[in-house]
C-alpha cells in the first residue's frame, strides 16, 4: 500500500454500492435497448466501467485486495452523432508495415529508378546514392510509383510485412473545398461521424485460433487412465 492517506471502510463501502447501482442501470439500459448502437447502453457501460475501476482501486488501497473480475477497456467507436443522410464522405485508411527485407526494398526501388531516370535526378527521391541509397529514399520512390492498394497486395515483393490496418468511413455535411484540409488531413477525424469501420489485425486470427483450440479440446478432450 502507498504512503498516501488510506480510504476509510465507509468510502470502500460507498464505492461498492456505486458499482451495484451502476450494474442495475446497465441492465436496465440493455433491457430497453433501442438498437445495436443505443447511446444509453454505451453510457451505462462506461459508467459501470468507471465505478468498477474506482472500487477496485479503493479496495486495493484499503485492504490490499482486488476484485475477481475485470471490466474490459472500451475500444469501440462512440455512438454515431453525424447526419442521418450524409451528403459527403471521407474514407480514412491506416496501414502499418514492417521493413523486413531492406535489400529487397532497395532493389525494387532501383528497378523503378532504372526505368525512369528522372527518379534519380530528383534530390528528394534519393539524394546521394539514388533510389537505392537508403531505405528512406526507396520508400519514397515506391510509394510515389505505386498506388497504396497495389503495395498492399504486393507488399512481400517490396520486402514489407503487413501489420494492423483500419478503414473508417466518416460522414460529412458537405464536400470539402479543394485543398481545405491538406495541411492537417487527419485532424478532423471525428469518431462520432464514423458510419462504419473495417479492421484487420493478427490478433483477430490469434483469437480465432484460440477459440478453435478450445472447441477441439471440448470435442476431443483427452483422458488419463
Amino acid at each position: 500500500m502507498s504512503d498516501a492517506a488510506q480510504p476509510t471502510a465507509a468510502e470502500v463501502r460507498a464505492a461498492a454500492e456505486a458499482v451495484k447501482a451502476a450494474l442495475d442501470r446497465h441492465l436496465e439500459a440493455v433491457e430497453r435497448r433501442s438498437g445495436e448502437d443505443d447511446p444509453a447502453v454505451y453510457a451505462a457501460f462506461n459508467e459501470l466501467a468507471a465505478t468498477a475501476e474506482a472500487y477496485d482501486e479503493l479496495l486495493y488501497d484499503a485492504y490490499d485486495e482486488v476484485t475477481p473480475f475485470e471490466i474490459p477497456g472500451d475500444d469501440t467507436l462512440p455512438a454515431y452523432a453525424g447526419p442521418e443522410e450524409p451528403s459527403a464522405l471521407s474514407v480514412l485508411i491506416r496501414r502499418d508495415y514492417a521493413v523486413v527485407e531492406p535489400q529487397r526494398l532497395l532493389a525494387q526501388a532501383q528497378r523503378v529508378a532504372d526505368l525512369d531516370p528522372d527518379v534519380d535526378a530528383d534530390p528528394e527521391a534519393g539524394g546521394p546514392g539514388g533510389a537505392a541509397g537508403s531505405v528512406h529514399a526507396a520508400l519514397g520512390v515506391l510509394f510515389g510509383e505505386y498506388e497504396p492498394d497495389e503495395i498492399a497486395s504486393r507488399h512481400k515483393e517490396f520486402g514489407l510485412e503487413e501489420g494492423d490496418s483500419t478503414l473508417w468511413v466518416a460522414a460529412g455535411d458537405e464536400p470539402a473545398e479543394p485543398g481545405e484540409w491538406l495541411s492537417t488531413p487527419f485532424d478532423q477525424a471525428d469518431p462520432q461521424r464514423v458510419v462504419c469501420r473495417f479492421d484487420v489485425s493478427a490478433v483477430f486470427d490469434e483469437e480465432l485460433d484460440l477459440d478453435e483450440e478450445i472447441e477441439d479440446e471440448g470435442e476431443f478432450g483427452s483422458s488419463e487412465d
